[in-house]
């Protein structure tokens, strides 16, 4: 055989290699979208895409799986929560401010708006406050307290706050807890991206680059710890710049990534158990707290469902018929899924979701228990799957169904295209 024909059989191998990677995986992976009989509303913060992920965020109501409104005046939302009233308030982050304070304009900020959905969603109010930089900075989470008041979480000063108005009512500061760097707002320390109310005056604050969560009471702070630090390998806590041993003393607070990995999201299910999207292990977990020793413990967790294992969940919420709702992050859909972990309602997102609520029910400080293992162990390729996981934030029109799998064999088609041009120009 000579040198062309070698190079026409390998460019052939490579180009069927290729369509046959992308037309067997596009038609027989699972459709990620399941209609429900009942009618589900479904309210859905989407954080954006692109670089950053801040660019097309929006607030979505999904009537089944359909969609019924959308308001997309900022780059990103975050927590979305329906009001009695019927608007929605929503964490943000968006950018082209005048009035930045200490920083140069135009700068971004970061707070919450409320929407009103009718006659066509609009924002009618809002609060913020500029950030130095759009990145991990954001507001995530917002809660109402009271007549007026907010709680607020605030990664640019690594607090949790009660707002009204633009007074600050009470805050709480990771600095009270953790080491802290002398300038938050130069660095992605905390990242504390949720904050529940348990029950008056106390509350559950999700502190991701801890692998951490806090139940916070007023007048007393820090009371319980879920993920305690056991003198363990630090490296998940520290990476990128995020937790540093600001005292010197050889070490930082990080609980165990075998538990919990930069979480979002946890949600009270009652005394002593916890609903978490466990976001760097790809899975949902419930916590119970052992009661002969007061550690927390897996009781319950899911890692895949429908056939897609789950990418990066960013939202967990037991609702109020013992379903789970899911929001998972990087695969663009929102599922509801029964204990053993089947799908009986999901639909799509264009861009990547950040949190999900039920409506009319919301997030609740309570829920039903689950205490057998719905199923975990989804097989993931190293390197190729965290590859994929990282560029569809950045790239929206990347199929869903296109993981590691697909890369790997794309890249060998593609080289033996690569060869086959070789060849080709050298015969």
């Amino acid at each position: 055989m000579d040198r062309k024909t070698r190079s026409t059989v390998v460019l052939a191998i490579g180009v069927a290699l290729l369509i046959g990677t992308l037309a067997v995986s596009g038609l027989t992976t699972p459709d990620r979208s399941v209609a429900a009989d009942e009618d589900r509303r479904t309210l859905v913060g989407v954080q954006g895409g692109g670089a950053g992920w801040h660019d097309y965020g929006g607030v979505t109501l999904f009537e089944r799986s359909e969609v019924v409104w959308h308001e997309g005046s900022a780059d990103s939302y975050f927590d979305v929560t329906m009001l009695d009233n019927g608007s929605v308030m929503a964490g943000f982050m968006h950018g082209g401010y005048d009035d930045c304070g200490p920083y140069e304009s135009p700068c971004t900020h970061t707070g919450f708006r409320i929407i009103d959905p009718e006659p066509t969603p609009e924002v009618v109010s809002e609060y913020s406050f500029p950030v130095r930089t759009p990145t991990n900075s954001e507001v995530h989470d917002v809660e109402r307290v009271g007549d007026g008041e907010y709680l607020v979480t605030d990664m640019e000063h690594e607090r949790i706050a009660i707002v009204s108005g633009n007074q600050t009512v009470w805050e709480w500061r990771g600095s009270s807890f953790y080491d802290a760097p002398d300038d938050p707002t130069r660095t992605d320390w905390l990242h504390i991206n949720d904050v529940d109310v348990i029950d008056e005056g106390r509350y559950l604050v999700s502190l991701r680059n801890a692998n951490q969560v806090l139940v916070v009471e007023r007048g007393e702070g820090v009371v319980e710890v879920i993920n305690e630090d056991d003198g363990g390998d630090d490296a998940t806590c520290t990476q990128r710049g995020q937790l540093s041993d600001a005292d010197g003393d050889g070490d930082v607070q990080c609980g165990d990534p075998g538990l919990l990995n930069h979480q979002h999201n946890p949600q009270w299910l009652g005394e002593g158990a916890v609903l978490v999207a466990d976001s760097d292990n790809n899975r949902v977990v419930e916590l119970h707290r052992e009661e002969s020793t007061g550690e927390w413990t897996v009781a319950w967790e899911l890692d895949s469902a429908g056939g897609i294992p789950f990418d990066w969940p960013r939202d967990a919420d037991r609702l109020a018929n013992g379903n789970t709702l899911v929001t998972d992050t990087l695969n663009k859909r929102l599922l509801e899924v029964t204990p053993n972990g089947t799908v009986v309602w999901s639909a799509t997102t264009e861009h990547i979701p950040y949190e999900a609520e039920r409506l009319p029910e919301g997030e609740r400080p309570t829920g039903e228990r689950y205490n057998a293992a719905a199923g975990a162990g989804a097989d993931r390729l190293p390197v190729l799957d965290p590859a994929v996981s990282l560029a569809r934030g950045a790239a929206p029109w990347l199929p869903y169904w296109f993981a590691g799998a697909e890369l790997g064999l794309t890249l060998v088609a593609l080289g033996f295209v690569g060869g086959g041009v070789y060849l080709r120009r050298t015969a």
